[in-house]
């Protein structure tokens, strides 16, 4: 079954965000959503994350999934911000625990900060399916960037993240 694509660039970063959807049963999920962040001000704002909302509402569809492929250095992530406004699961890979007990250290954060992944609603390994709607899908492990990277399969679409880098913007995205 072939999903519908709406990309949403973030230049300030060179993120994009997909949200996918299922034409059927308008299902939806949204896979890394930015949240902007002024590094001046030290301020956040979600109009990145409220174009795609908007999308969401415009074209009638029902958030199930937020997909993160890794935890971001680049950019503040508005899978919060999504959930509270439209509903679904925040999902990520279940290596995010490594990621974790990593960054308390570097944070100094140990031992205040939780490094179980009870963050996220669910946490995914390599070959865990689920569905969006009624597309079957599935999220591989994808290890290098960094040690909880997925990239998923929905329908007959993969979304890499940050496996792959290029010269001109440092990334598949």
């Amino acid at each position: 079954m072939t999903a519908f694509i709406q990309a949403f660039f973030h230049e300030p970063t060179n993120t994009i965000t997909y949200l996918v959807g299922d034409p059927a049963s308008r299902a939806a999920a949204v896979i890394d959503p930015v949240l902007d962040f002024d590094q001046a001000s030290g301020r956040t704002s979600s109009a990145n994350a409220g174009a795609v909302i908007d999308y969401l509402r415009a074209e009638g569809l029902t958030l199930d999934w937020v997909l993160e492929t890794h935890a971001h250095a680049d950019h503040l992530s508005a899978a919060p911000y999504l959930k509270e406004a439209c509903g679904g699961e925040i999902v990520i890979g279940r290596e995010i625990v490594t990621v974790q007990k990593v960054f308390s250290r570097i944070f100094n954060e140990v031992p205040t900060f939780v490094c179980d992944g009870s963050q996220f609603d669910r946490l995914l390994g390599d070959g865990d399916g689920f569905t969006l709607g009624s597309i079957p899908s599935i999220a591989l492990h994808v290890p290098g960037h960094t040690p909880a990277c997925l990239a998923y399969v929905i329908g007959d679409a993969a979304f890499v993240g940050d496996t792959l880098f290029m010269p001109d913007y440092g990334s598949a995205r």
